[in-house]
């Protein structure tokens, strides 16, 4: 008989406290491997540096997962529609980086409320805010006469970008927001996206799923030449048609 597993307790006095090694997370459900803690810039950091992501309700405590396989997408690998396509080529909108952080922010905890799981708390949120604060944390915005209509955020650890959530407050206007964010990661050399956990969605934007030891190991690579901190602009041309952006 299999002994029963036990979660790794954190204790929120201690945020440089290590994390468990991951090949003790939990199988089901999937990748749940310490329980407790708290949302601080160091154990965020801490966490996303070894592949590890804060998941949970807010009436819950904090949960903290690494699943396997992953669901990653390479940024090459983005598959765009021909409806899509369409869109992207008639450029009736603007897109840009850390423009918006906070809206974009509450777009995703909006699109999460009234959804079975998990949605942006209040805590994740000031969590994400001071991690974008500090330059780790990053949003795509898309506007269309002056109004964001879509847009997404992440985390940047090493050269992996750390998908967190998207919304789209009119069609297409989160994969608006990752096809540009795909274009711009591919200039910068990121070989992946983390997107945690599989879903159809992801499935037809080229996502895949991997196994936790190759993920890790990429994740380890793209430390030895880690992406600067700092607000983000693009270094590739986009739509920014000065008519669609906010005045």
């Amino acid at each position: 008989m299999e002994s029963p597993v036990r979660l790794h307790w954190l204790d929120p006095r201690h945020p440089d406290q290590p994390f468990p090694p991951v090949h003790l997370a939990m199988r089901e459900p999937n990748g749940l491997l310490a329980i407790g803690g708290d949302l601080s810039l160091t154990r965020l950091l801490r966490a996303y540096a070894q592949g590890i992501f804060p998941w949970y309700n807010p009436d819950e405590p904090i949960l903290w997962w690494c699943p396997d396989p992953r669901a990653v997408l390479e940024p090459a690998r983005f598959h765009v529609s021909r409806s899509l396509h369409r869109v992207l080529r008639k450029a009736a909108y603007a897109v840009t980086l850390d423009r918006a952080f906070d809206a974009v922010l509450e777009g995703c905890a909006g699109v999460r409320r009234g959804h079975p799981g998990t949605w942006l708390g209040a805590d994740m949120r000031r969590a994400y805010r001071q991690l974008h604060a500090h330059g780790h944390a990053h949003s795509v915005e898309v506007w269309r006469d002056g109004t964001l209509i879509g847009g997404l955020y992440g985390v940047v650890s090493g050269r992996v970008f750390f998908g967190e959530s998207m919304f789209s407050a009119a069609p297409d206007g989160s994969k608006i927001a990752l096809a540009w964010l795909c274009r711009q990661l591919q200039q910068w050399d990121f070989p992946l996206i983390d997107c945690q956990v599989r879903s159809a969605h992801l499935d037809s934007l080229g996502a895949c799923e991997i196994s936790r030891e190759r993920f890790l190991h990429t994740l380890a690579l793209s430390h030895a030449r880690p992406h600067p901190p700092g607000p983000w602009r693009f270094s590739i041309e986009v739509p920014c048609a000065v008519q669609h952006l906010p005045p």
